[in-house]
C-alpha cells in the first residue's frame, strides 16, 4: 500500500464519518477506524487489487464496527441505581423539607380563560383522582395539603415512621399528577 498522507486523511476521515453514523459513539468509532486501519497495514500484502483500496478498508472497518456491535450487547453498560435515579428524576428537588412544592417545580396555573372556565370541573377531576389513591396515601396527602399538619404531627397521629410518611406523600403526588395529566392537563376533562 503506497497512500500519501494526504489520501490516508481522506480515506480515515471517511471511515471515521462512517463509524460514527453506525455507532453513535465518537470514541468507539475512533477505536474501531484505528483498528481497521491497523489490520490493513498488517495485511496489506493481502490487498489483492481486485477491488479499491477504500472498498477493501471499508469491508475491513465494517467487520470491526459488527464487532463493536456485537460487544456492547453481549456486554450491556450496567448503570447503578441511583444513575437511573438521576434520569428519572427522584421528585426530591420537587419538594421542600415539609413536602410542600418548590417555588421553582410546582404546576404553574394557565391562566387562558377557557381553563379558568373549567376550575370548579378541575376540582371535580382532582377529588376523583384523589379517590383513587390507596386510602392510607390519600390519607396524608389530605392531611399534609389540606389541613397542612407538620410531618410529626401525622406521623404521631398514625403512628408512622418520618421516612414511611414521606414515600407515601412521595407516591400519592406521583399519582395524583399521573391523573391529572392524564384527565386534564392534557386535553382530557373527564376522570
Amino acid at each position: 500500500m503506497d497512500l500519501a498522507a494526504s489520501e490516508l486523511q481522506t480515506l480515515r476521515d471517511k471511515m471515521l464519518s462512517f463509524a460514527r453514523l453506525q455507532l453513535s459513539d465518537d470514541a468507539l468509532a475512533e477505536d474501531v477506524v484505528q483498528e481497521a486501519l491497523a489490520g490493513a497495514l498488517k495485511n496489506a500484502d493481502a490487498f489483492a487489487r481486485a477491488a479499491s483500496l477504500q472498498t477493501w478498508v471499508f469491508a475491513i472497518l465494517k467487520n470491526k464496527i459488527a464487532d463493536a456491535l456485537r460487544n456492547r450487547y453481549r456486554q450491556p453498560e450496567l448503570e447503578s441505581f441511583d444513575d437511573e435515579c438521576k434520569e428519572c428524576g427522584s421528585g426530591d428537588d420537587q419538594f421542600n423539607n415539609k413536602g410542600h412544592w418548590q417555588s421553582h417545580s410546582s404546576p404553574q396555573r394557565w391562566d387562558a380563560p377557557e381553563r379558568q372556565i373549567h376550575d370548579q370541573h378541575f376540582w371535580r377531576v382532582f377529588d376523583t383522582c384523589l379517590e383513587g389513591l390507596p386510602a392510607e396515601q390519600a390519607r396524608v396527602f389530605m392531611m399534609r395539603e389540606f389541613i397542612e399538619l407538620s410531618s410529626d404531627e401525622i406521623c404521631e397521629s398514625l403512628a408512622l415512621s418520618t421516612s414511611n410518611l414521606h414515600v407515601l406523600l412521595y407516591r400519592a403526588r406521583l399519582k395524583l399528577r399521573q391523573c391529572l395529566e392524564g384527565n386534564w392537563f392534557n386535553g382530557g376533562t373527564s376522570a
